[in-house]
């Protein structure tokens, strides 16, 4: 790093790192060990690891502790497991230790830090984001998998193809590199899931009204506005409104809490709402109809 005293140096890389230096950073740019030491007694540098620095001041910044774990591990660690996930948001934010991942040496946890050792780490499966080394979305998802329940993964999978950080074929790669994990079978469950016939919005609604047609079944409407809220398919007379669930779209929590919203100002307009799911539309074509034709029975007698 060219021109500037120490302190111009130290600022700028700090300015990269969330506000942190290392002390290998600080003596690289001049600074001996009795200026370092001036500087934590004189509350420029505030210890946050063994070597690892807050400059000025000693509020962490956003990703701050994240960024000081991967710092203090050195040698290539990496964000990864759930840290990672909430780093690339597919799954809720938390207090808890920071997991960081290191290849090819045995290194203990320190305080606050999980440490994840592997004997290598391909680099296929490393990148940053938001300045911070971190495993990819799909490495993330198969670390996840080593230490998440079922429902906790597979939300995390489903925000990830929503968000499309990953796809079928990123997943099936991630996991041929890393055979023998732990986490790999839920996750394969959860690929073999997904990956199945999967339909466009106007596909999954032809295919509704072609069964309803072949059951002769009343018609419905189709995309119409009721209560400031476009709904997919509409049985006006019988007020019964069916509502087609993608998880590619609707698998999200903020999109959750839209729907629950529109059930419920549809329900409080007195209408009865069904959701349906693409994988009942292709897979349990039968039992789909016979949930219609009770719908659509019950509400035909009560009116």
């Amino acid at each position: 790093m060219e021109g500037g005293g120490p302190d111009q140096k130290i600022a700028q890389i700090a300015s990269g790192q969330r506000g942190l230096v290392t002390r290998n950073q600080l003596l690289a740019v001049g600074l001996g060990r009795g200026a370092l030491a001036h500087r934590i007694s004189a509350g420029r540098l505030h210890r946050v690891h063994r070597g690892v620095y807050l400059v000025g001041h000693t509020v962490l910044p956003p990703l701050a502790r994240e960024m000081a774990a991967v710092l203090a591990l050195g040698g290539g660690a990496v964000l990864s497991h759930r840290s990672a996930a909430r780093c690339w948001l597919l799954t809720p934010g938390s207090e808890g230790d920071i997991d960081v991942t290191v290849a090819g040496r045995i290194v203990a946890n320190r305080r606050g830090v999980r440490v994840h050792c592997v004997s290598t780490l391909d680099s296929g499966d490393t990148t940053r984001r938001h300045d911070l080394p971190i495993t990819t979305p799909a490495r993330t998802l198969l670390d996840l998998a080593d230490v998440a329940d079922e429902r906790e993964l597979e939300r995390a999978v489903d925000e990830a193809f929503v968000r499309r950080l990953v796809d079928r074929r990123r997943l099936v790669a991630v996991l041929a590199r890393a055979p023998g994990r732990h986490g790999a079978a839920p996750l394969k469950a959860l690929i073999r899931r997904e990956g199945g016939p999967t339909l466009t919005r106007s596909e999954a609604e032809e295919r509704v009204l072609s069964l309803v047609r072949a059951a002769r079944l009343p018609a419905p409407e189709v995309n119409v506005r009721i209560e400031g809220h476009v709904v997919d398919l509409y049985w006006r007379q019988e007020r019964l409104v069916v509502e087609i669930d993608g998880w590619k779209y609707h698998s999200t929590r903020a999109a959750f809490e839209r729907d629950r919203r529109r059930d419920a100002d549809l329900d409080a307009a007195g209408l009865r709402v069904i959701r349906v799911t693409w994988r009942q539309i292709v897979d349990e074509r039968e039992a789909l109809v016979a949930r219609l034709v009770r719908a659509l029975m019950v509400r035909s007698a009560s009116g």
